[in-house]
């Protein structure tokens, strides 16, 4: 399987990786089919500003590097602008995925949408999610 430089440094070394003891928003998803699991943690400040996050990862090298990427993507970003971050736009920043590995970067971008929501929830903030297109990328079996 051929995988760019970009997907190979964030396996090779991943950033981010861990968890926060005061995060403020976690979001766990999985898929069953491909035994990945991801798990984001949140630290939002005053602002709704994501000054830290971290992530734990159980699965192939796609899937930590999606991970490792989607922390890089948000970091610093505001809660809102961290909602927009797509499945797509974690694989153009690694230089793309093969094919059967796209439903690594689909789970980065539920990930990252579970913590937020966790968060939301906690401080009785109303979050519209972003509804997936019917031209999805993303496997949902």
């Amino acid at each position: 399987m051929d995988y760019s430089q970009k997907v190979m440094d964030h396996f090779m070394n991943p950033r981010n990786v861990g968890s926060l003891e005061n995060a403020n928003g976690i979001g766990t998803v999985g898929n069953a089919k491909c035994g990945d699991i991801m798990k984001i943690f949140l630290k939002v400040n005053d602002n709704q500003i994501i000054e830290d996050v971290k992530f734990k990862t159980f699965g192939c090298g796609a899937a930590i590097a999606t991970s490792s990427m989607a922390t890089e993507l948000i970091k610093g970003k505001s809660i809102y602008d961290a909602l927009k971050i797509t499945n797509k736009a974690v694989m153009e920043a690694l230089d793309g995925l093969p094919p059967v590995k796209v439903h690594c970067s689909c789970l980065a971008q539920e990930a990252i949408q579970a913590a937020i929501l966790d968060y939301a929830q906690k401080n009785n903030i109303k979050i519209d999610t972003p509804k997936a297109s019917s031209k999805s990328t993303c496997c949902h079996n």
